[in-house]
């Protein structure tokens, strides 16, 4: 749902300000204020990775009248804020899913060497003010391990190679194959059952025999993984709480 109003004549912000709480009733809501020179009129979208209602300003529209639109859907927005996954930081203790096993971070700042993964454990070695970044690149290495396992089985059974293949931080997306046979993956599917990731990568390997969705593509991803509908529901039910993995 993305309600509307009508837009009115004023001054709209000149650029998207870092979120701020607004008053609805009782409730406070935090909010992201988006001018936009195409807009025509003023709209509503949930964030699901910053946890904010993102209001849609046209131009010269006033955003008293962002308010008073946030004011009639106050308990839309209450109910979809609610709805999200808590953001999760990596931090000593936090606890992260590798495919279907829960593992805790742990700390150890006198522990020499690189940051690695134990059973049921991701340790993180160095200064405490590094443990973010340093669990971050420790779960993406596993995910570019895992994808890279699972795209070379997939290679071999449809006779293709992908050009390359690469890691991202997308939020819509969790998978793509450019024309020139180079493949993208979120990170974050590392975080999700291993089907669900096998099916994604099978999806991606399929498209370097055809580039399409016709019923060849679909025959083809067949072969390679019968989890098309489940992993299409759990990243529609589980995907946005992987986007707020490692939010402040």
């Amino acid at each position: 749902m993305k309600p509307a109003a009508p837009a009115e004549a004023a001054a709209a912000p000149a650029r998207e300000r870092a979120a701020e709480d607004v008053l609805l009733g009782r409730w406070l809501c935090p909010v992201v204020w988006r001018p936009s020179p195409r807009a025509r009129r003023i709209s509503l979208r949930i964030d699901p990775v910053r946890g904010v209602v993102v209001v849609t300003l046209p131009p010269r529209v006033p955003r008293r009248l962002g308010v008073a639109l946030l004011q009639t859907n106050a308990a839309w927005a209450s109910q979809r804020l609610g709805a999200l996954a808590p953001a999760l930081v990596l931090e000593d203790g936090a606890v992260v899913r590798l495919g279907d096993v829960p593992h805790a971070i742990r700390h150890e700042p006198d522990v020499l060497g690189e940051s690695f993964l134990a059973e049921g454990e991701v340790v993180i070695t160095g200064a405490r003010r590094q443990l973010p970044r340093h669990a971050l690149a420790l779960l993406r290495a596993e995910a570019g391990r895992r994808i890279g396992t699972r795209a070379s089985r997939h290679a071999l059974v449809l006779g293709v190679a992908p050009r390359a293949i690469r890691l991202k931080d997308t939020r819509t997306r969790w998978g793509s194959c450019a024309p020139d046979g180079t493949l993208a993956f979120s990170w974050r599917l590392v975080m999700a059952p291993d089907w669900v990731m096998d099916y994604v990568v099978a999806h991606e390997m399929a498209h370097l025999r055809e580039m399409n969705h016709s019923p060849r593509f679909w025959a083809q991803v067949a072969r390679l993984s019968p989890h098309r509908l489940a992993a299409h529901e759990w990243l529609r039910r589980h995907g946005p709480g992987l986007l707020r993995v490692g939010r402040a």
